[in-house]
């Protein structure tokens, strides 16, 4: 029996990947020890530091105007890190609150900065239209804006992009990679790795080299975006196997034909799903359409006492991690770059024979 992992995250890795891995936990590059045994300066781990950059680099087409930072704490340690960074003497950052993660950067960020919080998440009209940038109301003179593109609790996508004089901070930890984006839309990107990228515990940083003059705040030097570049990520011992894993899949999703081919792919499986279960009366997802992640796809039985058998038998059939998040309720199935199409078909079939079992 195959299985399949819709785990939010820490999120199921390429199969590929994982069998490289295998096959060199004991013996890396000849060397007789693992990656995770050798320095971290090391000319053979320089060697993937860079090649892993370019990779990166290649795959998003970032500009030379742009460092790229692979640094500890994953996403919720940019939440203090974007604020200690980006913080202005007299200006406040404005955070876009368009679910639970971007509310929770905004809480964070009010220990390190002025900030207030714009709520867009009121969908009393049933379009969710307020989570168009076009109808946010920004202010003029903030020091930087901030929102998440793709809420995996909510099952929220934002495909437009923000448009604005200030530096423009985008949390793509759940989105990166899934789709083209024109990074220069963009003045800091962050991702936590643990998602589209490897395992937990490493972030992804892309800045505009512009910002790394920002003074900010007082903080931690192994957070500091200036230092952490001038260093090349290596200001003290960075994430080394996590770093090695998110090489192999810059390399293993080159090798899929890039972001532009995945992204293809994660329309035909978010399409498969929405499909199904917009045609069920068993089953059903309350985000409009134009707003739907194709990462996280939250869903509901409109009999919840069916729940705990739903999540019972759908481990026994394989699919693993599909319940909803506590905050929320229901199912949600994540569906990041490394889970096959196959999967969507299992789950699909698996959701099709239990309504018919108990519709």
């Amino acid at each position: 029996m195959s299985v399949y992992n819709f785990c939010a995250g820490p999120a199921s890795l390429p199969k590929e990947v994982l069998e490289k891995a295998q096959k060199e936990f004991l013996d890396w590059q000849g060397l007789g020890v693992n990656v995770m045994e050798i320095s971290h300066r090391s000319a053979e781990f320089i060697a993937l530091a860079e090649q892993s950059e370019r990779d990166l680099r290649e795959l998003m087409n970032i500009s030379d105007d742009y460092a790229v930072l692979f640094m500890h704490g994953g996403g919720r340690g940019q939440f203090a890190t974007v604020p200690q960074n980006l913080h202005v003497e007299n200006k406040q950052a404005v955070y876009i609150n368009s679910g639970i993660w971007s509310d929770g950067a905004f809480n964070e960020a009010q220990k390190f900065t002025q900030a207030i919080e714009i709520n867009v998440r009121n969908d009393a009209d049933g379009k969710f239209n307020c989570l168009k940038p076009e109808h946010w109301a920004l202010p003029q003179d903030a020091s930087y804006i901030h929102y998440c593109p793709n809420e995996t609790i909510d099952g929220i996508e934002i495909f437009d992009t923000v448009k604005h004089d200030a530096p423009i901070v985008a949390d793509m930890s759940s989105n990166i990679l899934s789709r083209e984006i024109d990074v220069n839309q963009f003045d800091l990107i962050y991702a936590g790795a643990q998602k589209n990228i490897g395992p937990s515990g490493l972030a992804i940083v892309i800045v505009k080299k512009s910002l790394l003059s920002r003074q900010g705040t007082q903080k931690a030097s192994i957070f500091d975006y200036a230092l952490e570049a001038k260093k090349e990520s290596m200001y003290n011992t960075p994430p080394t196997y996590s770093w090695y894993l998110a090489a192999e899949v810059f390399k293993w999703l080159k090798a899929q034909g890039g972001v532009a081919a995945i992204e293809q792919v994660n329309i035909e499986k978010a399409a498969l799903l929405y499909d199904f279960i917009d045609n069920s009366q068993f089953y059903k997802n309350t985000v409009a359409n134009d707003f739907r992640s194709r990462m996280n796809v939250p869903f509901w039985l409109n009999d919840e006492s069916l729940n705990q058998a739903f999540l019972a038998q759908s481990k026994q059939a394989g699919l693993l991690a599909l319940e909803g998040h506590r905050m929320v309720g229901g199912m949600r199935a994540s569906i990041y770059n490394a889970m096959p199409i196959e999967g969507i078909k299992a789950l699909v079939d698996f959701m099709h024979k239990f309504e018919k079992e108990h519709n």
